[in-house]
């Protein structure tokens, strides 16, 4: 079995003394792991990384198998954000997210894209965390979970839509739920439209929301928590006044 594919790079761990098992998200194939021969020389080392963009070469003998990959850089990828914690923290938590989140080898080209839009605004930090947001969002989707974000469940309005029930993932408007607010989810108006804007606290409302459900629809069912990652940049965000 072989394909060529662009790729992001979601894991690294080592294996032998030079080599390396990454895991991959390509554009066209999904989560795919391979061994990686020479990962751990100073040529590759750099984008062999977390959030790394790469052309991946896969070949497996027989499907069912740990095939191998060359792997090509695309860009600086993390290296461009050395001088940018933060930012460096937000790679971090997309690329575990997605690791923890995906099935193997199943297509899942919209989070492929949602990590590519958030790749390429992470330079900007004022616009970045809310794309982050988007891309948890994306990523629900992609998996079949997404939000309804288009009308109110409980009277069918498309105005005013400020909560979502925890339960459904549907918006409700503020006529339908200022008398449960404290049973629902805030709605951060950038969610909706990207000319919503971005007022203090809506980043940190959006994370608790696809937070919510990643968790509960994704990471649940499979035994396993939120990545430490993720918490950790919730953490720096609140930390640099950025929720």
């Amino acid at each position: 079995m072989e394909f060529e594919d662009d790729a992001f790079v979601l894991t690294a761990r080592p294996h032998g003394e030079t080599g390396a098992i990454v895991e991959l998200l390509t554009r066209g194939h999904g989560k795919w792991a391979a061994h990686v021969a020479g990962a751990a020389s100073r040529r590759m080392k750099p984008f062999v990384q977390p959030g790394a963009r790469v052309l991946a070469r896969y070949r497996a003998r027989v499907a069912e198998q740990l095939g191998s990959a060359r792997l090509e850089p695309e860009g600086e990828g993390p290296a461009a954000l050395f001088d940018d914690a933060l930012a460096l923290a937000g790679l971090a938590a997309a690329t575990a997210v997605a690791a923890g989140a995906l099935p193997e080898r199943e297509p899942h080209p919209g989070a492929f894209l949602a990590l590519e839009a958030l790749t390429e605004t992470l330079a900007s930090p004022q616009i970045w965390p809310a794309v982050y947001v988007r891309f948890e969002a994306g990523l629900l989707a992609d998996l079949g979970f997404g939000l309804d974000l288009s009308r109110c469940a409980v009277s069918g309005s498309a105005d005013d839509l400020v909560y979502v029930s925890p339960r459904t993932g549907r918006a409700v408007s503020a006529a339908a739920g200022d008398a449960y607010k404290d049973r629902l989810l805030a709605l951060p108006p950038f969610l909706l439209s990207a000319q919503g804007g971005l007022a203090p606290g809506d980043v940190g409302a959006g994370l608790q929301l696809t937070g919510h459900f990643l968790e509960r629809t994704v990471f649940a069912p499979l035994n396993r928590p939120l990545p430490p990652a993720r918490h950790w940049l919730v953490d720096r965000l609140a930390g640099a006044g950025r929720l």
